[in-house]
């Protein structure tokens, strides 16, 4: 099977490049190679072993050309964050919608409207930190790049406004697959904010292979969010990496609600002196989902820190994967790297893989780990109902109150409180919730 999906992509890649002889042909070219020599990963891989992507690859997906499209303005009301002024880039099946979005410039724009000074830009960083052969599908999102964001907020300069980036899956004749490609760069005491969304919005078969780079230079800060909300059927890929210089600080909040089969994969590397990355990442799943989580933070260099706090919820028979590494690097002294894990498990059928890691090769180091995983507190229950809360009630409380924990880091009031209502309508007796809140 595996065999057979690599050949497919093959022959899709040269009818994809023999109409696409752009600057990029030479690095599609260069991945392309790469995704032919190793192939997709199995269970056999280590990062994969609890991550089965066959029913991804029994599925022929088709690279979609851009076409009209029919999203209403009350489909994408849905999308936004009431009450939040911001700048949208709207894609529509992996392609740039200028009606949809508001006015690009400078700053902000897609990889294929990129004016040629912004295209000297990104040919600088483009590639520099993601890694082709991370995987096979960043191998693939690299071989099929053609459009996406691209960000570069200059020195010293802080957007005033956020930027939201919402992808849209649609409904084609037959199963597609999307890579969007984000290139986000912070000159040096930069400042900016960026969400991306990705959104199904119907039953269809796909499968959305994300990749966005992140580099914050000296001095700059980066808040960054990131909400998956595929649909029942769809698949999705994504890999964050970014690179953190002197002084720079990265915010970044994945949260991951839909999807079949989902696998979120962040690197992070603390460069120079100084740096500091925050993984904040919230993941419900119900049903048969799976959700997996990866992350690796580098501490390259001495006086870096980092802070990471994942949750998950579990309902159903859905299973979830949480994989968090630390690298202390050689001389990395004065490290501080604390990392928490903690799953609510709502039914006998659902199951977590968590398996938090530190590799320390310095001596002068602050660092802790760890990963837990359980039902609802039944002292808490039990305070509750002394308050006159029925059971119920109480165990749906509990239940928000345990992914508020994450939700509650979000700086951001119009993206919170749009997040905490994706999250309820999640859980179960969400109506419960929903009445105690009002």
């Amino acid at each position: 099977m595996t065999q057979a999906a690599v050949k497919h992509y093959l022959s899709e890649h040269q009818r994809f490049q023999s109409t696409s002889h752009n600057w990029l042909s030479q690095q599609r070219q260069s991945a392309i190679d790469s995704f032919g020599e190793n192939g997709f990963p199995t269970t056999r891989h280590e990062a994969w072993k609890y991550t089965d992507v066959r029913p991804l690859l029994k599925q022929n997906f088709a690279v979609v050309d851009a076409g009209a499209h029919d999203i209403s303005d009350e489909q994408l009301s849905e999308i936004r964050f009431a009450g939040l002024e911001c700048q949208e880039l709207v894609f529509v099946n992996g392609h740039f919608s200028a009606e949809l979005s508001t006015d690009q410039d400078a700053t902000v724009c897609s990889l294929a409207n990129a004016s040629d000074a912004a295209k000297q830009e990104i040919k600088t960083y483009l590639n520099r930190g993601a890694r082709s052969d991370k995987h096979g599908f960043a191998a693939l999102n690299s071989a099929f790049i053609v459009d996406g964001a691209f960000i570069h907020v200059p020195d010293n300069v802080e957007l005033e406004l956020p930027v939201h980036l919402i992808f849209i899956a649609r409904k084609q004749d037959t199963s597609f697959i999307l890579h969007p490609r984000n290139l986000i760069v912070l000159g040096n005491n930069a400042r900016a904010t960026v969400i991306e969304s990705y959104v199904g919005l119907d039953d269809s078969s796909y499968c959305t292979n994300t990749v966005t780079e992140i580099v914050t230079g000296q001095g700059a800060s980066l808040e960054h969010y990131k909400l998956q909300q595929e649909g029942s059927n769809g698949f999705h890929i994504g890999y964050l990496q970014a690179q953190c210089q002197k002084d720079s600080r990265l915010e970044s909040h994945s949260i991951s609600l839909g999807g079949a089969l989902v696998r979120n994969d962040i690197d992070a590397v603390l460069a120079e002196p100084g740096a500091h990355v925050g993984l904040n990442g919230l993941y419900v799943a119900g049903g048969d989902q799976h959700i997996d989580n990866h992350t690796r933070v580098d501490h390259s260099v001495p006086n870096t820190s980092s802070d990471e706090n994942y949750r998950g919820i579990l309902d159903g028979k859905a299973r979830a994967v949480f994989n968090g590494k630390v690298v202390v690097h050689k001389d990395a002294q004065k490290t501080d790297a604390q990392q928490s894990n903690a799953n609510l498990l709502l039914s006998n059928d659902a199951e977590i893989d968590t398996k938090p890691e530190l590799e320390i090769y310095a001596d002068d180091v602050k660092c802790s780990h760890g990963a837990t995983v359980g039902q609802l507190d039944d002292n808490m229950l039990f305070y509750l109902r002394t308050r006159a809360v029925d059971e119920q009630t109480a165990r749906s409380l509990l239940t928000f109150a345990f992914a508020e924990e994450v939700i509650k880091r979000i700086t951001l009031t119009p993206v919170r409180e749009r997040i905490e209502y994706k999250v309820v309508g999640r859980l179960p007796d969400a109506s419960l919730i929903t009445e105690f809140m009002q």
